[in-house]
C-alpha cells in the first residue's frame, strides 16, 4: 500500500523498475522480488523511492536529474558516512547495497533499510495538533540529538578521514559565495551584501566535530506513540567534519519563530506552540555541550545565506528545464527573503 506521503512513478521518473530488478536479482538476491515502487515527496534534493517486496519495504536514493553538484549528490559517499556510522549511532538506517554504475538507473545509488516512524512536515504538522509541552519536549530532544552527534570521538572512530576540519570554516564561506554566483539568476543585493560580511567577519574556529550538516525536523524520525523520542536521523548527504557550530547554525537558520511572518510557516513548523526560541536552542545547547557561543550569529547568518544558494542552485537547475516541478520555479522569492533576514540580523546584530 502507497504511503501518504509518496507517489507513484511517472515518466519523467528516472527509475526504471525493469532495470533495476535485474541488478537486485544479481547483487542483491535477499531483496526479492519488488512489488511496487513509489517516490517520496517533498524533498528539494535527492530522489527518494519506497521499494516494496512481500516482505519488507527499502528505500532507494539516487540523484535528481540533471544534479552536478556532487558534494550534495555524491551517493557513493553517502552510503559510505552511513556505513561508518552504524556502530557509532544507532538512530540510522543500515545501509545495504551501493550501485556505482549509470547503465542501471542512469545515475549511481544506494538501497537502505526502511525504519518506521513520523517524519513531521510544515504542510501536515500544524493540522495534527500536537500539545504545546509535545513540542517543548521534542524541541529539548532534538538540541540534545545534536549535541550527542558533535560529541562523537571523530579521531578514535576514523569518522574525521570523511573531511578536513583545518580551515573548514573557510573552505564553505568560499565554496559556497562561488556556488551562489554560478548559479545566480537574478541580481539581489541583499545576498550579495551577506555574501561579502561572511567573508569578511569569520570567527575562530571551534574544536572539530562530526557534523549531519542539514539537521532539521524533517530529516528526523520520530516514535508514533511518543513524538518527544528521535528514532533515526535522515539524509546524510552532506555529513563531514569540521567546526560544529556550523552544524548548529545550519539547524538556527531552518529555526523561524511565529513573529516572523507567515510566508516562513510553509518552510518549517518550528513556529508551532511550544517549540524552543533560537535563543533556547543556542542557550542549551552551549550548557550541554560546554562549547562557546559569542559568535553563533555569524552561523546563523551563513545558515541563512546557505539555504539561500541551494535554493538557487535548484531554481537555476529548473530554469535550465531540468526539471518542471513546478515548487522549483516558485523559489526565487524564498531566495530573496532568506537574503532580507540575513542582512537584517547583520544590521540588528540579533537573532
Amino acid at each position: 500500500m502507497q504511503e501518504k506521503n509518496t507517489t507513484g512513478l511517472t515518466d519523467k521518473d528516472p527509475l526504471e523498475p525493469g532495470l533495476l530488478q535485474p541488478y537486485l536479482d544479481q547483487f542483491a538476491p535477499a531483496i526479492g522480488k519488488i512489488l511496487e515502487i513509489s517516490r517520496y515527496t517533498g524533498g528539494y534534493s535527492n530522489l527518494t523511492y519506497c521499494l516494496q517486496t512481500a516482505e519488507k519495504a527499502y528505500v532507494l536514493r539516487m540523484p535528481p536529474v540533471g544534479a552536478q553538484i556532487k558534494t550534495a549528490h555524491d551517493m557513493d559517499r553517502e552510503y559510505r558516512v552511513l556505513s561508518m556510522l552504524k556502530p557509532l549511532y544507532a538512530k540510522i538506517p543500515s545501509p545495504l547495497l551501493f550501485c556505482d554504475s549509470p547503465d542501471v538507473l542512469g545515475a549511481p545509488f544506494y538501497i537502505m533499510e526502511k525504519m518506521n516512524g513520523i517524519i513531521l512536515r510544515a504542510s501536515r504538522a500544524p493540522g495534527m495538533n500536537i500539545p504545546a509541552p509535545v513540542f517543548r519536549a521534542l524541541s529539548a530532544s532534538f538540541i540534545d540529538n545534536l549535541v550527542a552527534l558533535h560529541a562523537l570521538d571523530i579521531q578514535s572512530t576514523g569518522l574525521i578521514g570523511l573531511g578536513k576540519p583545518e580551515g573548514y570554516t573557510t573552505r564553505q564561506v568560499t565554496g559556497w559565495v562561488k556556488r551562489y554566483f554560478t548559479a545566480e539568476t537574478d541580481t539581489i543585493p541583499d545576498i550579495n551584501a551577506v555574501a561579502q560580511w561572511l567573508q569578511e567577519q569569520q570567527p575562530l574556529p571551534q574544536a572539530p566535530a562530526f557534523l549531519h550538516n542539514d539537521y532539521k525536523y524533517d530529516n528526523l524520525l520520530l516514535n508514533p506513540d511518543n513524538l518527544t523520542e528521535i528514532t533515526a536521523v535522515l539524509d546524510w548527504e552532506m555529513a563531514t567534519v569540521g567546526d560544529p557550530l556550523m552544524d548548529l547554525g545550519a539547524s538556527l537558520a531552518y529555526w523561524f519563530e511565529a513573529d516572523e511572518g507567515e510566508v516562513f510557516r510553509h518552510y518549517n513548523l518550528s513556529w508551532l506552540p511550544g517549540n524552543f526560541t533560537r535563543q533556547e536552542l543556542i542557550g542549551r545547547y552551549a550548557e550541554k555541550s560546554g562549547r562557546d557561543l559569542r559568535d553563533i550569529l555569524f552561523y546563523y547568518v551563513f545558515g541563512l545565506f546557505k539555504n539561500a544558494v541551494i535554493a538557487q542552485q535548484i531554481y537555476h537547475r529548473w530554469k535550465q528545464g531540468h526539471s518542471s516541478d513546478a515548487r522549483f520555479g516558485a523559489l526565487l522569492p524564498m531566495i530573496q527573503l532568506l537574503g532580507r533576514k540575513a542582512a537584517d540580523t547583520i544590521q540588528k546584530r540579533s537573532l
